[in-house]
């Protein structure tokens, strides 16, 4: 009776191993939000954050929306800690490892306005503040 749970549970957790693994070495880097100043041109903004989620054209020119991500940097050090626990778990560490891993970082939105030459005019945050001089 006690192995018809216990088969199905050691084959689930060894379907799912590496999981956690694969997601802490696969984060993305925060962006250097930094180095974006005002009347810098848009191909320098879209070096630094990548291509945008969304691009509008307005009358006074054009704005970009950026889906980022903030503390989900890629990790070695979490990674070796997941394989390590998996190992010495028989693989049973994914059950936990992955939604904790599956909940690192947090998203948010950058809009970036631009006129007409593609120069940056304003940048908005995700917390709705504006800022003017980076």
């Amino acid at each position: 009776m006690r192995w018809r749970f216990l088969v199905p549970l050691i084959a689930i957790s060894f379907t799912c191993t590496g999981c956690s693994v694969f997601m802490a070495m696969h984060g993305k880097r925060d962006v250097n939000i930094g180095t974006l100043s005002i009347g810098q041109d848009r191909a320098i903004v879209l070096a630094n954050l990548g291509q945008p989620s969304k691009t509008v054209t307005i009358d006074a020119g054009r704005v970009d929306v950026f889906e980022l991500q903030r503390g989900n940097a890629p990790s070695g050090g979490r990674a070796l800690a997941h394989g390590a626990i998996d190992f010495f778990t028989a693989g049973l560490w994914e059950l936990a490892g992955t939604p904790i891993e599956a909940m690192q970082g947090e998203s948010y939105t950058m809009t970036v306005e631009y006129d007409k030459q593609d120069k940056v005019t304003k940048v908005f945050t995700g917390e709705g503040q504006t800022t003017g001089s980076l």
